[in-house]
């Protein structure tokens, strides 16, 4: 993992436990690092506009502007509004899914059987975190899943099997605007997509130092 800038002044280095939503303000300039800490595990991944959650991440969009299914270095991550909110400037991982969505209580129940209606989700947990910012179950829109891997065939189909993120994997992002970050750590155990194990994660947001 490549070292944050000893130039940098750190503004937030927190560690997300599994399971667990959180959220932070990033302001335009700073840059927002989520790393991977232990492998293998989905952090479900949504943005809005600071100072006007109307405005938030569109996946149609960033895979619009890129012309690919998939985010990595270089993807403008894009508003319903058509601006850019952040900018991936690293990724070591190279596999990140904006198709599949947010695990929920309703899709558990159809996919893997009512035995799972009551346990815990990424839908619910957004839900949690947005109340905080007077944000409601309305306003949770598609989501990025950082380090979860779904292939996608040329019909169009796909699913969610092994990650390949390796512990320490990271992506970085410089906010092209001040945003309004929510984070799932996703707590699924059901399918692959944490090793059926789910771990802590690193969430730091650092921002240019005085020379």
């Amino acid at each position: 993992m490549t070292a944050i800038p000893a130039s940098a002044r750190i503004v937030l280095d927190t560690e997300i436990p599994a399971r667990v939503p959180w959220s932070a303000i990033i302001r335009k300039g700073q840059t927002l690092r989520i790393v991977d800490s232990h492998g293998q595990q989905a952090v479900d991944t949504l943005f809005y506009a600071a100072d006007d959650h109307g405005e938030r991440y569109s996946g149609q969009d960033t895979l619009r502007a890129q012309g690919s299914a998939y985010v990595t270095t270089g993807t403008r991550i894009m508003s319903t509004e058509g601006r850019t909110m952040l900018r991936m400037v690293a990724d070591s991982c190279g596999l990140h899914d904006t198709s599949a969505g947010a695990c929920s209580c309703e899709s558990n129940t159809v996919r893997f059987g009512h035995q799972t209606k009551y346990l815990h989700a990424c839908r619910e947990n957004f839900v949690l975190e947005a109340a905080k910012h007077g944000l409601s179950k309305r306003d949770i829109v598609p989501n990025l899943n950082f380090f979860m891997n779904v292939p996608l065939d040329p019909d169009g189909n796909f699913t969610v099997v092994d990650g390949v993120s390796k512990p320490g994997d990271y992506v970085e992002m410089v906010a092209e605007m001040d945003v309004l970050c929510l984070i799932s750590n996703c707590p699924q155990v059901n399918n692959p997509c944490n090793g059926f194990f789910p771990t802590p994660i690193q969430v730091v947001i650092y921002e240019a130092g005085e020379d």
